[in-house]
């Protein structure tokens, strides 16, 4: 007969459940002791926050302690954030100050990444610079292959981040040139592409917003940047509030929650309400049951559920460009919205409604074919999106099975592709119910 574990086993049991749920507290780590100490040092107060590995975030912060809405979560002095300031006052300072024309702020930090990077033990910001990610999954960062499978509209503005970040790159490279003096190696080696990729990723994806003075020194760009070590372990959840400011009396960065939290649970931050593509291009994760997250309708594929014979497409088309009507078209978790309806009543007018097209952007009821036909043809596009969805899903499953090494990225953009094919199903559901009414 099995002997009974006891009490004892039963409290192991639920110990290692509860920190499976909770998280595994980290701060035993050497590189998380070595920050910990360096931030001590700039006259960091030990805060309630422990680093831990969560099995949904990843990497975050527990806290110690239950927090009330109106309790201060972190408070980082000015000694420990890295701003263009800490730029000007390192061996790069000089250079800047001679460059003509002069660097953007966002390039001054950049370098000042790529340099102390290189620099490795000899960094006075080698403690921060261990914890910081070594790759990022920003859509600058993803191969090609898993590029194409984004949806159309994120799919350009991750071509349009791509490029960017290349001219940047490219604008660089003579200021780059010009620090030779600075380094026994040639520059080109260590500011190279895959440098300035991973240095911006960590200013993107991690900065706080401080704004400072403009310096003569710097383009006309807004200097609007500051990493802010530990702090920056912060996950952002869309179901919490917080208060986030540059206290100017107590010259410390400050985070206050609105939101209460248990005792050993993470703590999360707010970036803003953003949805899941706008997260996924900025910061490179998506958050699942995000309740701002949306399906964008691409103008493309609004036009291809018109007869092309419509005599007056063209001129729908110009009205709705002028008002700005064929830009951020969704589905969201309540249905189509309020613009996409707008945007395919106004195409969905006869010839003998078009002069009410004024009424058709104001929302109002032109005529019952008019009203039907536009839930008809947002239907289509829905069951349209459904199936285009479950196509890549099943290319992102059998390129996980042929190309190991891409998996990690492929499970983001299927992560994102779920959370849509929710969203549709529910709108799906939604206008099903519409047309019964009708």
């Amino acid at each position: 007969m099995k002997k009974s574990r006891g009490r004892t086993g039963r409290k192991r049991r639920r110990k290692h459940f509860q920190s499976l749920v909770d998280g595994v507290n980290c701060s035993h780590k050497l590189e998380y002791i070595k920050l910990k100490k360096w931030l001590k040092d700039r006259g960091f107060e030990d805060s309630n926050l422990r680093p831990a590995e969560f099995w949904d975030t990843g990497r975050g912060l527990m806290t110690t302690k239950a927090l009330q809405a109106g309790d201060l979560i972190i408070s980082l002095p000015e000694k420990c954030l890295l701003t263009t300031g800490t730029v000007l006052s390192s061996c790069l300072g000089e250079y800047i100050l001679k460059w003509k024309p002069p660097v953007s702020p966002l390039i001054a930090l950049c370098t000042f990444l790529i340099a102390e990077k290189h620099a490795g033990e000899k960094s006075l910001w080698k403690s921060y610079f261990d914890v910081l990610p070594k790759t990022y999954t920003c859509p600058v960062c993803l191969e090609h292959d898993v590029v194409s499978l984004l949806p159309e509209p994120l799919r350009k503005k991750a071509q349009e981040q791509r490029t960017t970040v290349h001219e940047l790159y490219m604008s660089s490279k003579a200021f780059f040139s010009s620090l030779q003096p600075l380094f026994a190696e040639n520059t080109g080696t260590i500011f190279n592409y895959s440098a300035l990729k991973w240095a911006w990723c960590t200013i993107n994806t991690r900065t706080i917003y401080m704004k400072h003075s403009q310096r003569e020194c710097f383009s006309l760009e807004p200097d609007v940047y500051a990493l802010a070590p530990y702090l920056d372990l912060l996950n952002h959840s869309p179901n919490v509030q917080v208060k986030a400011a540059f206290n100017e009396q107590t010259r410390s960065y400050e985070i206050w929650t609105n939101s209460r939290c248990k005792k050993h649970e993470e703590v999360f931050i707010c970036y803003g309400p953003h949805d899941n593509q706008r997260l996924l291009l900025e910061y490179g994760f998506v958050a699942m049951d995000n309740p701002h997250s949306s399906v964008y309708v691409s103008s493309d594929t609004l036009i291809k559920y018109f007869p092309p014979l419509d005599k007056q497409r063209n001129a729908k088309l110009s009205i709705l460009k002028d008002h700005d009507f064929l830009e951020n078209l969704t589905f969201g978790w309540d249905g189509p919205s309020w613009r996409l309806l707008t945007a395919l009543k106004l195409l969905s007018l006869e010839a003998d409604e078009f002069t009410c097209w004024r009424r058709a952007l104001l929302g109002d009821v032109i005529s019952a074919r008019n009203e039907q036909q536009t839930l008809n043809i947002t239907t289509k596009i829905c069951h349209f999106l459904i199936e285009e969805t479950q196509h890549v899903l099943l290319q992102i499953s059998q390129l996980k099975r042929n190309k190991g090494n891409l998996k990690t990225h492929l499970a983001l953009v299927e992560a994102l592709r779920l959370e849509d094919l929710k969203i549709l199903q529910k709108s799906a559901e939604i206008l099903c119910n519409l047309n019964m009414t009708t």
